[in-house]
């Protein structure tokens, strides 16, 4: 009985070996026929006018009248400003063979209403979708790492990005504009206020454009990040205490409604930080 039992356990293992094995070699080949089409594909679209790198692996350029497009497989970077202020651009298929998206890689694209990021990608680069208003909903997956400066900069009708707990860095005014930020993250905190910060490096680095009255800024921020509270028209007062030692450029800029602020004596402060007219008092 316990040699049959042995048997039947060696049989299963073999066979579970062999579906394993099968499984692997199945993948190893839909990869290499998705590198073939892509190889091919990327050649009929230099004829079109996209441009590559010399191995196919970046995509710099496309035709300025494009209004979607299917990157590629085998494509590894989207180059820098490579769909730039495409206004006709309305979709754009990212394969996960892509890593990385380079900066301003859609920059200004007013008509981009949908995008998926695939979890290849681990950094999103400077003003990657910056100024994309028509954009209304993006997954950031849980293999990005980095999200530059401006990254999603001006998108409007963003109703929500969600932080995967995989991000280390986040750039100054990476969410300005988005209706609010969630996350998963336990670096990345979010406030009852709906306030990012930045609980590893104690930077503040977004308040959602519904924030209202007054704001205390906590005790365990020390910096406040650029355009971090850019145009909250309905911001009245903010407290900020003797903790924060820099204030970045454009800080509070546009926030019409904020006539007065009192700041540590040796507070740095960035350019335009604060509002034409918004008296700031030097605390002793």
């Amino acid at each position: 009985m316990k040699k049959r039992i042995l048997f039947l356990l060696v049989a299963m293992l073999g066979a579970f070996a062999l579906l394993t094995a099968c499984g692997e070699n199945d993948k190893i080949e839909q990869g290499k026929t998705q590198t073939e089409q892509g190889k091919t594909q990327i050649e009929l679209d230099r004829q079109k006018g996209f441009e590559f790198d010399e191995a196919g692996k970046t995509l710099l350029k496309a035709p300025v009248d494009i209004t979607s497009y299917e990157i590629p497989y085998g494509v590894t970077s989207i180059g820098d400003r490579a769909f730039y202020n495409y206004s006709n651009l309305t979709r754009v298929t990212i394969p996960d063979s892509v890593t990385s998206i380079g900066e301003g890689a859609f920059l200004g694209c007013k008509n981009l209403t949908s995008v998926t990021i695939p979890d290849s990608v681990t950094s999103i680069g400077k003003f990657a979708f910056a100024w994309c208003y028509s954009l209304t909903s993006v997954t950031i997956p849980d293999s990005v790492t980095s999200i530059g400066n401006s990254a999603f900069n001006g998108c409007s009708n963003l109703t929500s990005v969600t932080i995967p707990d995989s991000v280390t860095s986040i750039g100054n005014s990476a969410f300005r504009g988005v209706k609010s930020v969630i996350s998963n993250n336990p670096d990345f905190e979010v406030d009852s206020f709906g306030v990012l910060i930045d609980k590893k490096n104690r930077r503040l680095i977004y308040a959602p454009p519904s924030l209202s009255g007054s704001y205390t800024i906590p005790d365990s921020v020390t910096s406040i990040g650029e355009g971090a509270f850019e145009w909250r028209k309905n911001l009245t007062s903010v407290t900020i205490g003797n903790s924060v030692t820099s204030i970045g450029e454009r800080a509070f800029d546009g926030c019409k409604n904020l006539t007065s602020v009192t700041i540590p004596k040796n507070c740095k402060v960035g350019s335009d930080a604060f509002p034409i007219g918004c008296k700031v008092i030097r605390r002793d």
